[in-house]
């Protein structure tokens, strides 16, 4: 990877300390459109690492694997290396154990992919079917595809197999997400401007059509209760849905230009937006007003060109899971990771025509895709405040209001807040 530009500002800024890298297999075809890795994925419990390596195909990895090689030859690891590839081994409960490495073939183009994973106690939402194909029990671990035909394959991890086959989307579907209750809820976002809800429970039944966008949707995310979910799109979108009642709660204000990515942080208290109009906005979500900005163009663009910067749009965000760093990747080569609290960037690392980004399940790495490629580097190392800390703690149970009206005094409510 190149060197690569500073702004003033940024000058002084560490570079971010590179892990390792997954290198796709090239041939004289790989070059042509269709290999975007246009999305990465962590399991929830850690075990796998999944990406689109372009051109229909999921590559599937251990990733206890992947930091062993890692730290095994400095920071290069060829992901299709014959002496790093593990043989396939059948889903019995003796086998479970031991991750082992799948490539798949999607069928098609490859946009999203999401980790789900089963809770037993949670119930299917559809009570009046008894019978089910699939009983996803508590090891079940399942791989959710989002395709350019409108379709979502969804997969068992441990043995490479299609599932389910869900085709009610007609045109791309740009993300999948699944609740993190383990309820395998999944929602769908998709350029025919609708969401679904898709409960695999029910052998993948769609129990609703979410309508508002009126243009592309580009991302979801679900709040870390599973109680609301973001979806973001074009035309400026920022939509808040309540998944009880699957009605909308609010619109989001602020953007310039469509909104490609969002996630919540860790206690549900903050969402991160990411923008073409080359800002990441950080909202109190309940009372939806912005409390932070991050901005990839010094100075910003004035509203009416935020359009124009094509080369500082930013096309993915992520939170950390100490609740306290932010990653975005954008247009200019650059990967960035902020602190909530800070107006520049506390870190910063090259990489060329990066498209998805997301931390590890433990909040120790962030992998990065670029053309069927993936780059990892170290989060930030950063002592959270006691504020930090208390926030966290709280905002766990409680949303604003909540917390605005508990019986404390002022200066407690203010330093329980997240602020302006």
């Amino acid at each position: 990877m190149a060197s690569f530009p500073l702004s003033v500002n940024e000058k002084l800024i560490a570079r971010a300390r590179a892990v390792g890298e997954l290198l796709a297999p090239t041939s004289p075809f790989d070059k042509k459109c269709g290999r975007e890795n246009w999305t990465v994925a962590f399991a929830p419990d850690g075990s796998y690492f999944a990406w689109s390596q372009g051109h229909r195909i999921v590559k599937l990895v251990p990733w206890s694997q992947c930091l062993t090689n890692f730290l095994l030859h400095s920071t290069k690891n060829v992901a299709n290396s014959a002496s790093t590839r593990l043989s396939r081994q059948n889903s019995d409960s003796s086998q479970r154990n031991k991750p082992c490495e799948h490539i798949i073939d999607c069928g098609d183009i490859v946009w999203s992919l999401a980790f789900g994973s089963s809770v037993p106690e949670k119930q299917s939402r559809c009570v009046n079917i008894e019978w089910h194909r699939f009983k996803f029990g508590q090891e079940q671990l399942l791989l959710a595809t989002g395709l350019n035909n409108g379709r979502i394959k969804i997969w068992d991890v441990y043995t490479g197999k299609l599932l389910l086959n869900l085709m009610d989307h007609t045109e791309v579907v740009r993300d999948v997400t699944f609740a993190p209750d383990g309820s395998l809820l999944l929602v769908s976002a998709s350029r025919d401007k609708t969401l679904r809800v898709w409960d695999l429970k029910d052998d993948g039944n769609m129990m609703k059509v979410l309508r508002g966008h009126q243009n592309w949707v580009y991302g979801c995310a679900f709040s870390p209760d599973s109680s609301i979910l973001c979806s973001v799109g074009a035309s400026k979108a920022v939509f808040l849905w309540d998944m009880d009642k699957y009605s909308m709660i609010r619109k989001l204000e602020g953007h310039h230009n469509d909104v490609v990515a969002c996630e919540f942080s860790p206690d549900g208290a903050l969402l991160a937006t990411a923008s073409y109009d080359t800002r990441v906005y950080v909202w109190d979500p309940y009372v939806g007003v912005i409390l932070m900005e991050f901005g990839h163009l010094f100075p910003p663009p004035t509203p009416i060109f935020a359009g124009g910067a094509n080369d500082r749009w930013v096309r993915s965000v992520s939170f950390s899971h100490d609740g306290l760093h932010i990653a975005s990747l954008a247009d200019d080569k650059m990967v960035r990771f902020w602190r909530i609290d800070e107006e520049y960037p506390v870190q910063v690392a090259p990489l060329n025509n990066g498209l998805c980004c997301t931390f590890s399940t433990d909040g120790s790495v962030l992998a990065a895709g670029q053309d069927g490629s993936v780059y990892f580097w170290g989060t930030p190392r950063q002592v959270s405040s006691l504020q930090h800390l208390c926030r966290m703690a709280i905002r766990r149970v409680m949303p604003t209001n909540q917390v605005r009206n508990l019986p404390i005094p002022s200066k407690v409510v203010e330093f329980l807040c997240y602020q302006v």
